[in-house]
């Protein structure tokens, strides 16, 4: 039996996610409050209902308070229990808010946007290490769809190691566990005939491979978490955020980031993802 919790802050597409969710054929159950979890799960236990998507409501009754116990139970009763916390930048989240003309729901009198999106980003932080993070900034709906898709493919009483590319331009992901800066290397932006592919083109791969230093970087890079891999397995963690960034994450960070996961796929459950692709 599969329950899958999603909380985070407001603006994050927690709907869209329990729309993907939905369509995979999960039961979906929106803006439920954390008090109601234990009743919700009895009945649809009883209604013999196995895939169950919810997403938390925090602003009635006491927040997140009893989250850990509420999942301990379920656990206790057969469930298999995921928490998915969904994460967005404040700049990002003023702007969705300010296109929408949604008023924020912490705002109240008292708070301008800012404050209120601070707020409940406070009042939430401590949900982060009861599962998986993802930072959703500035990504298309489609592309939050496809990787709420791949999250649930994947068994959970494993370590899922997810390698991301991503630009500096538009920031550090939200989401990382490990980050590593490939700006260093050559980047093939500034050869004409390369600049409007990207690190999965058969050309861009054939010249940074050419390039000695590109090789001790991924080398210097895959021996670090392969290392390390034993020790994040043994802290009972489920997912590995290894963040790879360069200049536009367009080459370089894409290309590491793809030769990466096939190294490490054979041993581990691994996905990939490209952040300024999507």
């Amino acid at each position: 039996m599969d329950l899958l919790l999603i909380g985070g802050v407001s603006g994050s597409g927690k709907s869209v996610a329990l729309a993907a969710l939905e369509d995979s054929g999960y039961y979906a159950v929106s803006n439920l409050p954390v008090a109601q979890l234990a009743g919700l799960i009895e009945h649809l236990k009883a209604a013999q209902v196995d895939r169950v998507a919810v997403v938390l409501d925090l602003k009635t009754g006491p927040g997140l308070a009893g989250l850990a116990t509420a999942m301990d139970a379920a656990r206790a009763q057969g469930w298999i229990v995921r928490y998915l916390h969904l994460d967005t930048k404040t700049d990002t989240l003023v702007k969705r808010f300010s296109e929408t003309r949604r008023r924020h729901p912490f705002s109240g009198g008292e708070r301008t946007l800012t404050e209120a999106i601070e707020f409940e980003r406070a009042l939430v932080a401590d949900a982060r290490s009861l599962g998986y993070s993802f930072d959703t900034s500035d990504l298309a709906a489609a592309a939050l769809r496809t990787w709420i898709k791949d999250f649930i493919s994947v068994d959970p009483s494993k370590l899922t190691l997810l390698f991301q590319s991503f630009g500096y331009k538009q920031g550090i992901p939200l989401d990382a566990d490990l980050v590593f800066d490939v700006r260093c290397l050559p980047n093939p932006h500034y050869e004409p005939a390369l600049v409007a592919q990207n690190g999965r083109d058969a050309a861009v791969i054939a010249y940074l491979e050419k390039l000695p230093e590109v090789e001790r970087m991924y080398s210097d890079i895959y021996h670090f978490v392969a290392s390390w891999l034993p020790d994040y397995a043994r802290d009972n963690r489920n997912y590995l955020t290894v963040a790879i960034g360069c200049t536009g994450g367009q080459h370089r960070s894409v290309y590491l980031s793809e030769r990466l996961a096939k190294a490490f796929a054979p041993r581990y459950q691994v996905l990939v993802r490209h952040r300024e692709l999507a």
